[in-house]
């Protein structure tokens, strides 16, 4: 298992754009993410660094693996 990067809220966010997820909305400082097809919603935390479990969680939700999401990046 590779070691998860350092990443923001919105570099994540820019990161699950590439394979379909869009801001649907924003309360505070969590942006709520959708994808149509197949439909999946996510949140993730507005924070200048994510910490390692959330990211680790968002990653699992999103149905990626820890090499395909750093590919993202």
């Amino acid at each position: 298992m590779s070691g998860l990067p350092r990443v923001s809220g919105r570099d994540c966010v820019k990161a699950l754009g590439k394979i379909g997820y869009y801001l649907k909305r924003q309360h505070g400082s969590h942006m709520i993410l959708r994808r149509d097809n197949p439909f999946s919603q996510l949140v993730v935390p507005d924070h200048k660094e994510l910490d390692r479990g959330t990211l680790r969680a968002i990653i699992r939700q999103a149905d990626l693996g820890v090499s395909e999401f750093m590919s993202l990046l």
